[in-house]
């Protein structure tokens, strides 16, 4: 059984027998000397940031998954780091934490998983065909011949003049989705062409949403078919957990959940419709036309007899603060996340522990590098808050529980900006903006870069939509002003080896290190590009504490009318 975390004095205990104050061997030593000087000019040093990414990914934190062992070491050693730090608690009532209780699940017993149409049965086989868990947690699932719909790229997007559901009912029923939006990889003479922003995912896109949808409609079921282009990651990504999931527990009336959800691999999903006597390329086509609707893929029928562990986690989130000096309730954010993927299968070599050594501990890094700035300098007038989210690997849960019931309120929240993944090619010509088109935090940025020398240029992977993948977004959507900077969303203009080099450098780690065991402390790091970041963060963050500025969100932010309904609390 997974553990429900404790507070207690053994926290202390842990800390000082498996994390002492990380000590720099040799390797870390050359590389720090090569590229960290702090001084007025350089103020982030890298080998501060290696030797914490040392610590948090190495085996003693056992992937940092939460509900486990992993976590009560890693939340003792984010604690500690922030005392030594110099900053205060920022939870509740004067505590570092704030509890986030989490409902978690595992598909453990599969007694029958399968489509069938009259005599003919198609056995699934878990993380190989499909990737099934359930957001509605309970020891036995039982769905029993259940039509299956196919809903296309299922957006209901109105201000689009668009539907894929028609007069669909879904009720008790299986949404089968196609991946991305209608306009992903269409010609620019296409008619749909940019009708969902072009290249740029928007919100329609994202499996978040598709799951939304289908659970507000009734579905008991929903699942997406897998495309590795247009999701932007492999199936080995997609079914890198099978069957475990995590949902924040409601505290209030619960919102429609789906019993089981999913990614459908591509070469089964295609046995499904030839199957019901269609043709998924033609089915692509058709579903990217506005008189497209949903309809049902005749006597196809889902079953499925899952047995579940189920169990309550009681997992943390961490928050230090400085005070601010002149107007302490206005609050800027720094934020990044200290879970990841815990325990797996074996690979090749043997390990187990998927570390999470860039995604996301090179970010907290980062975040403890500004902390550290910040406390040597004059108090700013702005309350600054640095938060280290739990559950972000299972769908930003820690940075949503906090969103639902924020400490900090919302609308006073001047700007959250969050660090996930940075890169550790070495020092580059420009940032990449992820998320364009949101808020005045946009210009702000290319201000903080032209200081530094550099340029912002656009994600070089805008399809992968990675503006809805970061924790930052559980309070974009509430209308907080947010920046994002995430090392996969396009390749850096590299001061040694140019935009080549740099797309090089993430079509590398997203294919051999992103959400598993290779992504793990290396020593050979050239973090100089890392620190540049960090450091535009840290300019960002003064700028914002010590003045009166409130950033506003752009006409083209879908959440510019959450923002301007609580104008009054920020004049």
């Amino acid at each position: 059984m997974i553990r429900a975390i404790l507070a207690s004095a053994s926290a202390g205990m842990i800390l000082m027998a498996c994390t002492p104050a990380p000590e720099t061997d040799a390797a870390a030593t050359d590389v720090a000397a090569d590229t960290s000087t702090i001084s007025p000019e350089n103020p982030i040093s890298t080998e501060n940031m290696s030797e914490t990414v040392k610590v948090l990914a190495s085996d003693e934190f056992m992937g940092r998954a939460p509900g486990t062992e992993g976590e009560t070491k890693t939340v003792a050693y984010l604690i500690e780091r922030f005392k030594d730090l110099g900053l205060e608690p920022g939870g509740r009532d004067g505590k570092w934490t704030d509890p986030v209780t989490l409902k978690h699940s595992v598909v453990n017993d599969i007694r029958t998983l399968n489509v069938s149409q009259g005599d003919t049965v198609i056995p699934l086989r878990q993380g190989l065909d499909i990737n099934i868990s359930s957001p509605n947690p309970r020891e036995d699932i039982a769905i029993e011949d259940v039509p299956i719909v196919f809903v296309g790229f299922g957006a209901s997007a109105p201000e689009r003049d668009w539907d894929d559901y028609g007069d669909m009912d879904l009720t008790g029923k299986v949404a089968l989705f196609l991946v991305n939006d209608p306009d992903f990889g269409v010609e620019e003479d296409d008619p749909v062409a940019g009708v969902f922003g072009g290249r740029r995912m928007t919100y329609y896109g994202r499996w978040a949403y598709k799951y939304e949808e289908a659970a507000r409609r009734g579905a008991v079921a929903a699942f997406v078919i897998h495309e590795t282009k247009p999701a932007g990651y492999g199936w080995n990504v997609a079914a890198s957990s099978p069957g475990e999931n995590y949902t924040v527990a409601s505290k209030g009336p619960a919102k429609p959940a789906l019993d089981l959800r999913g990614w459908l691999h591509e070469d089964m999903a295609r046995q499904w419709l030839t199957e019901a006597g269609y043709d998924l390329d033609e089915l692509k086509v058709a579903a990217r036309k506005r008189d497209f609707e949903a309809f049902t893929l005749d006597d196809l029928r889902f079953n499925a007899d899952l047995g579940l562990s189920v169990e309550t986690v009681e997992s943390q989130n961490v928050l230090g603060k400085i005070t601010g000096t002149e107007r302490p309730d206005e609050t800027v954010m720094l934020s990044g996340h200290w879970d990841a993927y815990g325990i797996g299968i074996p690979d090749a070599q043997g390990r187990v522990v998927r570390p999470g050594a860039n995604d996301d501990a090179l970010g907290l890094a980062g975040i403890m590098e500004i902390a550290r700035n910040m406390e040597a300098r004059p108090a700013p007038e702005r309350t600054v808050v640095f938060a280290a989210w739990t559950g972000e690997e299972s769908g930003l849960l820690g940075s949503e529980a906090y969103a639902q019931n924020p400490i900090y309120p919302l609308e006073t929240t001047v700007a959250n900006l969050t660090l996930d993944i940075l890169q550790t090619a070495g020092p580059a010509k420009d940032v990449i903006q992820v998320g364009e088109g949101q808020s005045e935090l946009e210009e702000m940025m290319a201000a903080a870069a032209a200081k530094q020398g550099r340029t912002v240029s656009p994600e070089g992977l805008p399809e992968n939509g990675l503006f809805y993948r970061a924790d930052h977004f559980s309070l974009a959507r509430r209308g907080v002003p947010v920046l994002l900077i995430m090392g996969i969303a396009g390749g850096p203009d590299l001061v040694d080896g140019g935009r080549e080099a740099g797309i090089e450098w993430v079509a590398g780690y997203i294919a051999n290190r992103y959400h598993n065991q290779n992504d793990a402390w290396d020593p050979d790091w050239d973090l100089r590009g890392a620190a540049q970041d960090v450091e535009l963060f840290l300019d960002l963050t003064e700028d914002l504490a010590n003045s009166t500025t409130w950033p506003d969100l752009k006409p083209t932010s879908e959440f510019k009318g959450l923002r301007d309904e609580s104008a009054d609390a920020r004049e």
